[in-house]
């Protein structure tokens, strides 16, 4: 096998490589954004119970029956759903730091295989 030929394998290797990270970021963005769809809604959720009553019927939606919840119960749970997407944001926010980082390192290894694989090319 010739130099270029190597040179050529390795391209493509890492190529493959940087496209599977491309993906697992992308999928780490629509992660993201579920998220902060979530936190919004479960706050918007914690602002509408501020404004009710003590003695306001809360009603949860378990398969198609409404079911009554205490007030206190809800009101926690929804804290609780908080905190747990903030933490899950925080998960993703380092998982598409690291891809990132990654992503940007395999485009320069990308680049100077290239060059390599163009010079190699050039000398024949």
């Amino acid at each position: 096998m010739s130099a270029a030929q190597a040179l050529q394998r390795k391209f493509e290797t890492e190529s493959a490589a940087y496209q599977t990270i491309q993906k697992d970021y992308s999928k780490a963005v629509e992660s993201r954004q579920r998220l902060d769809s979530q936190l919004q809604e479960n706050k918007i959720v914690q602002e509408e119970f501020a404004l009710l009553q003590g003695d306001a019927n809360i009603y949860k939606l378990i398969g198609p029956v409404l079911v009554k919840q205490d007030k206190t119960e809800a009101v926690v749970n929804v804290d609780k759903r908080i905190d747990f997407i903030q933490a899950e944001i925080e998960r993703v926010e380092k998982q598409l730091k690291d891809l990132q980082e990654k992503t940007e390192k395999k485009r320069v290894d990308l680049v100077q295989t290239q060059t390599m694989l163009q010079q190699a090319a050039g000398q024949k």
